[in-house]
């Protein structure tokens, strides 16, 4: 797969932490091409440089070496505003420690993005109440962070995350608070994005999330060690989700 067919592309990929002695390579040379609509989960061992590499390809780390292309963009070699604005636009983020401002509401929290793109408030208000309701929050719609559940309030992060209709959306353990009724709805959400031609990678410790995807990449010391086509049970049959629940 060139870049030409690909949505997010890189090309080895480093990222170092520490000098001298204490030099941590975190990732190491990765190469990756994920195309649009696909849908791709990293598994690895805690300290892997899972969560380091997706904060390089949603552009919030500079690399140490090597590109980063992402709608075509070189995301290592843009200048800061300009990075901002593409992550503004054409990358979702969903977090396991959510990341939501605790003075805004739900619907602000997921508003916000819009907002920052320009969009107007009513659009963005009325976007912000759609997507609550797609992640069954919409009766919360008015509620501080600090009075939801964390499972309610990593919903609200995964609507927020979509605000842009971003390009990718990039998803860290986005069940992990989750319990398996919610993770469904997560799931059935994120299936209904990558069926709509969003691209899609999620870092995750769950067999069951990763059994999702079309493909399954293992992550150890910093570097692709394992590849797999999945059954893509996203992309294929919606009713296999019955076999995350419980």
């Amino acid at each position: 797969m060139t870049h030409t067919t690909s949505v997010l592309r890189t090309r080895g990929l480093r990222k170092e932490f520490g000098k001298a002695t204490g030099l941590v390579r975190a990732v190491d040379g990765v190469d990756l091409d994920v195309a649009p609509g696909e849908m791709v989960a990293v598994m690895g061992p805690s300290g892997c440089g899972k969560s380091t590499l997706l904060h390089l390809l949603g552009g919030l780390e500079r690399p140490t070496d090597g590109e980063i292309r992402l709608a075509g963009c070189r995301l290592d070699q843009m200048s800061e505003k300009a990075l901002a604005r593409l992550r503004r636009e054409a990358v979702g983020f969903v977090f396991q420690a959510f990341h939501l401002i605790d003075e805004l509401s739900a619907v602000e929290n997921v508003e916000l993005p819009a907002l920052l793109a320009g969009r107007s408030p009513r659009a963005a208000r009325a976007q912000a109440i759609d997507l609550l309701e797609r992640v069954g929050m919409a009766d919360r719609a008015g509620f501080l962070p600090s009075a939801l559940s964390g499972g309610q309030r990593q919903r609200v992060a995964v609507a927020r995350a979509l605000s842009n209709k971003p390009l990718v959306v990039l998803a860290d353990e986005p069940t992990g608070n989750l319990d398996s009724a919610a993770t469904l709805d997560v799931l059935q959400l994120f299936g209904s994005l990558h069926r709509a031609g969003q691209a899609l990678i999620i870092i995750t410790h769950d067999s069951r999330i990763a059994a999702t995807a079309e493909r399954l990449i293992s992550m150890r010391d910093g570097a692709f060690v394992d590849e797999t086509r999945t059954m893509g049970l996203i992309s294929g049959n919606p009713g296999a989700f019955a076999g995350l629940e419980g």
